[in-house]
């Protein structure tokens, strides 16, 4: 209000935030770079309070494993054995250590598995479609004039 003063409550000015923030998320972005450029100083406390604690990584990991697939990192590491430590589809290892992305189909939420980067972004690039699949095996297979010629060029260049 002009007077400084609030027409509801702390608590429900609080909870009707995130209904606010959806409906305009640019005024709310524009907010917190405004504050971030006037207090630089806290800005800086925070983060460095935040980002050097070693158990942040894995604290976040098991966050995020709960929130967007509803599993532990306990399941996550059975599911993880399971396979062997590699990719469900390539079978190759992790890269340097990495996890595993944990695939799942995005119509019903059923996790599928674990995959590497390549092939999980594989599936999404062909939006989870069978027949796109079918229809890129068909291309790999294809045995036409065009093909050959193509393979032809190919193994001219690199022999």
């Amino acid at each position: 209000m002009a007077d400084g003063h609030r027409s509801d409550c702390i608590p429900c000015n609080l909870a009707a935030r995130p209904a606010r923030s959806r409906a305009d998320p640019q005024r709310y972005i524009a907010m917190v770079k405004r504050w971030q450029r006037e207090n630089p100083e806290r800005l800086t406390e925070y983060r460095r309070e935040y980002r050097p604690r070693p158990d942040r990584k894995a604290a976040d990991g098991a966050s995020y494993l709960m929130r967007k697939y509803g599993i532990t990192p306990d399941l996550y590491d059975e599911m993880l054995e399971a396979q062997d430590g590699v990719c469900a589809i390539c079978r190759q290892p992790r890269p340097d250590e990495r996890t595993l992305h944990v695939d799942h189909d995005h119509a019903t939420g059923e996790i599928r598995g674990l995959l590497c980067f390549r092939c999980n972004n594989a599936i999404g690039d062909f939006r989870e479609e069978y027949e796109l699949f079918l229809k890129a095996a068909d291309y790999l297979d294809r045995d036409d004039e065009l093909a050959a010629v193509a393979r032809e060029r190919v193994g001219a260049l690199s022999g």
